[in-house]
């Protein structure tokens, strides 16, 4: 189960990647590797938080009000998040306080919320928030890092155009290795089972 979960949710299903979430904070916080590693902490912070506790409530929340409880539980979690952030990371913080206060609205939060969290038990829930945190993390810091080294010789990465940019031409990268890893495995799939 966790090698499942790894390997979805940190390459082939990750939800930056290839489901493409989260995009806003990602395309706008990641200018360093500083700014994209709080915004990854603080992100990760709040899902898997929300994820246990709406885990541990799923059989009591009614049908009727999932999504506000959802949005909720969410929300309390940013809070603290954010209050933690201001508190140990003030300067942190002020870079990244817009997207600090809408991590509430991430889909990439509320989709897994919605799609795991409130239908599996409380072990897979928090190992796939977890997961799903580390592919988003994965992500972020390294798009974080690509557009601070990429800076020095192009400012343009920094700029908003160049974001989209940037993060077009890694995910085409990523895309083929992604394909072309998937062929491999294909392909020796089919040779261990023409020997057996």
């Amino acid at each position: 189960m966790l090698k499942q979960l790894l390997t979805q949710n940190l390459w082939s299903q990750n939800v930056a990647a290839v489901q493409l979430l989260g995009l806003c904070p990602l395309l706008a916080v990641s200018t360093s590797i500083e700014t994209a590693s709080g915004l990854a902490v603080a992100s990760a912070f709040v899902l898997v938080g929300s994820a246990a506790l709406i885990s541990l409530l799923r059989h009591f929340i009614p049908d009727v009000v999932r999504l506000p409880m959802f949005v909720l539980v969410i929300a309390t979690f940013t809070t603290i998040a954010v209050m933690i952030m201001e508190a140990l990371a003030f300067s942190l913080y002020m870079q990244i306080a817009l997207f600090m206060q809408i991590i509430v609205t991430n889909c990439m939060i509320l989709g897994r919320i919605n799609q795991v969290a409130s239908q599996q038990k409380f072990s897979i829930a928090v190992l796939d928030a977890v997961t799903t945190s580390a592919g988003f993390a994965a992500v972020l810091v390294g798009f974080g890092a690509v557009r601070e080294l990429a800076s020095h010789v192009l400012p343009l990465t920094l700029d908003p155009a160049g974001a989209f940019l940037t993060f077009g031409l890694l995910l085409a990268v990523f895309q083929f290795i992604n394909l072309h890893t998937k062929e491999t495995f294909e392909s020796e799939s089919r040779a261990d089972a023409d020997v057996h």
